[in-house]
């Protein structure tokens, strides 16, 4: 039983970060049908952001560690949102109207151009991430045990997630984005700025991503450049398990490819672990293209 609640665990914290990443994948494609395979790589610039400020709050001040965690993720969430902006309006915006392969392949000429830009600037070597959260362990059902950065990612998840709920349901903005998935066109003709709900997604998406960034390092102790691109594969098939397009969707698809790959890396290999994403991704698209909660779209030609 502890070792069967210990894989539950690791399911819901991988799940956790995979869904922060995803919901990025999701709002950008709901918004503009683009998959953005250059947002793993946002996920892994926010973890050296505060790899960089944190490690330097550490090393020159006496701040409290959950206060320079705090500014550290700011730090991060602020970057990472000022890339997902910058991008969108380089790599993106020009192309928006071109065909789909035009903007997929700038998307994955996006990612190698971070890729290789961060690897140039810091190291392909891994680098240590000392945890900011002070680390303790809580005795769940009596046997298992729980660390506090597992927790911190689990109700940061929880929270991100009904925050950002409550933003597309209820808030001006997420009105606006809503009005502009469904039709573009007419969202413009009834007044909204549809370059600035562009611009405000991408900002929201690379802040989910960064937090997650951010959290994953301090659990895991180390990060290198190229930490965001299986991520990001495995967030993107997430988004497609659950229905990409659907935030609901997402979130499901998330949770549910991280305690598949808990539970295959637990009871078959550890091996095969990265490999589980991809049979998934194949069964989805063979039997529910359109994934758990999407809708098949019509299209008109």
């Amino acid at each position: 039983m502890k070792y069967f609640l210990q894989l539950v665990l690791a399911g819901l914290t991988k799940g956790s970060i995979y869904a922060l990443i995803a919901l990025g994948y999701t709002m950008v494609y709901g918004i503009v049908k683009l998959i953005n395979f250059a947002h793993g790589e946002i996920y892994m610039i926010g973890a050296f952001t505060a790899l960089i400020i944190g490690g330097a709050l550490q090393i020159t001040t006496t701040l409290p560690p959950l206060l320079i965690f705090a500014i550290s993720l700011g730090a991060a969430i602020f970057f990472s949102a000022g890339y997902g902006v910058t991008m969108e309006k380089i790599a993106y915006k020009p192309v928006r109207n071109a065909p789909r392969l035009t903007a997929l392949i700038s998307a994955i000429g996006m990612s190698l151009i971070l890729q290789n830009y961060v690897r140039l600037a810091q190291t392909s070597d891994f680098l240590p991430f000392r945890s900011m959260i002070p680390d303790f362990k809580f005795l769940t059902a009596g046997k298992s045990l729980v660390t506090t950065t597992q927790l911190v990612i689990l109700v940061t998840t929880f929270i991100v997630m009904i925050l950002l709920t409550l933003l597309i349901k209820f808030s001006k903005i997420g009105k606006a984005m809503r009005a502009t998935a469904q039709d573009k066109v007419m969202a413009q003709l009834v007044g909204i700025d549809i370059n600035r709900v562009i611009s405000i997604t991408f900002a929201i998406g690379s802040a989910t991503a960064a937090i997650g960034g951010v959290l994953i390092a301090n659990h895991m102790g180390q990060i290198n450049f190229y930490i965001g691109f299986l991520a990001g594969i495995k967030a993107f098939v997430a988004a497609v398990l659950g229905g990409i397009g659907s935030i609901p969707g997402a979130v499901l698809g998330s949770f549910v490819l991280g305690m598949t790959e808990s539970f295959g890396a637990g009871y078959i290999s550890s091996a095969y672990e990265d490999t589980f994403a991809f049979v998934i991704l194949i069964l989805i698209l063979i039997f529910k293209p359109a994934g758990i909660l999407g809708r098949n779209e019509i299209e008109k030609v």
